[in-house]
Order: structure tokens, then sequence, then C-alpha cells
């Protein structure tokens, strides 16, 4: 897999009918090797080992109803009263960052309500706070650590 613009992270990989499983310690299970996994897997890293996060508060690939359709977040982190701190948009990292990743984030957003936003290639990462009160996103240049 590509070298990602994350620390070097240690994965417990295996194998089974051709391809490549690594081991998801929020889902607690193995799962395929995609690209999209493998951003997905450091960004977790990320929030847990460079943030400080709980791993109890990380919530990994989870159904969303939104407009009567049902969609699937990459990564959301609580707070400890069940709302929603963060919302993280995972993209293979051929895909570039662009306009359409921020609408897909915000239109989530209208039902999670995170107070921050991530959106990683694993090569780049942009991080926003919510501004509800003037209805925009303020960009950061990183995410608070976990308090």
């Amino acid at each position: 897999m590509q070298k990602l613009n994350f620390p070097q992270y240690s994965f417990r990989f295996k194998s089974s009918e051709n391809k490549t499983l690594v081991f998801d310690e929020i889902r607690k299970k193995f799962v395929v090797l995609t690209p999209e996994e493998w951003v997905r897997l450091h960004v977790v890293q990320f929030l847990l080992q460079g943030k400080n996060y709980p791993k109890s508060l990380i919530n990994v690939e989870k159904q969303l109803k939104l407009n009567k359709t049902t969609k699937r977040y990459d990564i959301v982190v609580f707070n400890n009263d069940g709302s929603i701190f963060l919302i993280v948009e995972c993209k293979a990292p051929s895909i570039p960052i662009s306009q359409i990743t921020f609408d897909q984030i915000a239109r989530y957003n209208l039902a999670l309500n995170a107070s921050f936003l991530m959106v990683s290639n694993g090569l780049e990462h942009y991080y926003c706070q919510m501004d509800y009160e003037n209805e925009r996103y303020i960009f950061l240049k990183d995410i608070p650590n976990y308090k």
C-alpha cells in the first residue's frame, strides 16, 4: 500500500481467498484492504495515538439516514454526552479532495451536527470547525486533542 502523510503505524494483516485483510481495532474484525480502508485505518490511528481520543468514542462505517436514502459515514468521534464531536470523510489517495467531497460531508453533517469535520485522502488533510450561527466552516490547521 501507498505511503500516506501520517506517522508510521503498525497494523495486523492476513490473507484470505487471494485478498489482503487488515485488522480494524474499532470494528474488531479483519476487513478487506482497499486504498480507502488504508486511509481510514491511518485516520483512526491518528485519532487514537496522535490526538488521544478514546477508542470507546470512535465509530467506523455506520449507516446514516439522509433524505430517505441510506449512506455510510467513514468515522465519527462522539463527545462523552453522545453528541457528535467530529465526522471524518476518507477517500482513496488517488481521489483528489474537491468541493464534491466537502459537499458530501456537509450533507452528512446536516443529520449529525458535528462540531468539527475532517476530510482526508491520506495525502492531504483538511480540518474545519462548524460555525452554525453564521452557517459556514472555519478551516483549521489541525483538530483539537482529546480533553
